[in-house]
């Protein structure tokens, strides 16, 4: 009995760390863990052609439900995660951007930064060094980055949205072959107003009418095979 039991209290003992180290491994994932994850998941059923096009941001990208069929004929790829900044982004450079060899970037990113208390400058910094990473692997990428929105959900954070625009617009004016899109001041009035009408429920995220806005902006930019 007394075998029994002692073989009984070492498989506890035994299955309990085991979870213990389950449980640690999935807390030292870094953040998006899942969602890369799954992109590489994606890309395994049906590998994307290199030298499309990779569109890769926060949840305004991801939630761009026609934007692979919109440009299906310039070979889009959406690499958008919901929540993501661009500190994300350049964590994950080589899984979303360079993996692909894309003729073209385009990034819409930086709005969760500054959400979530990043200053303009520090919100330049980081898109600096998700495009210093871009460029490192493929040093004449076109890259085009969107204009960071103003949302009536965020209005606390206009003022930084501006600034920030403006940095990273003035940054990338001294490389080549890199576009600067705005949007945010297509989707107000002429009075320089928000339009709600342009958001769902929660005044953040876009419905289509918005996207169209971005279609109509960034379309010209794009390359065509």
């Amino acid at each position: 009995m007394k075998t029994n039991h002692l073989s009984s209290l070492l498989f506890a003992l035994l299955f309990a760390f085991a979870g213990t180290t389950v449980v640690r491994a999935q807390q030292n994932r870094p953040p998006f863990y899942d969602e890369i994850s799954q992109f590489k998941k994606q890309d395994s059923i049906s590998v994307p052609a290199k030298g499309g096009i990779v569109f890769v941001g926060s949840s305004s990208v991801r939630m761009w439900s026609d934007l692979e069929k919109l440009y299906k004929a310039y070979g889009a790829i959406n690499r958008g995660f919901g929540g993501s900044t661009l500190k994300d982004a350049a964590y994950y450079t080589k899984e979303l951007v360079s993996v692909y060899k894309p003729r073209q970037v385009v990034i819409y990113s930086g709005e969760n930064d500054l959400a979530a208390g990043a200053s303009s400058i520090e919100t330049l910094n980081r898109f600096a060094t998700f495009f210093t990473d871009i460029r490192n692997n493929q040093p004449d990428v076109p890259v085009i980055f969107i204009s960071i929105k103003e949302s009536p959900s965020r209005t606390r954070i206009g003022a930084a949205i501006l600034h920030a625009n403006s940095l990273i617009k003035e940054y990338l004016s001294h490389y080549p072959n890199t576009q600067f899109v705005e949007v945010n001041s297509k989707m107000k009035t002429a009075g320089g107003k928000l339009r709600p009408e342009l958001f769902r429920d929660d005044m953040l995220h876009m419905k289509p009418a918005g996207y169209a806005i971005w279609a109509k902006e960034l379309t010209p930019y794009l390359l065509k095979k």
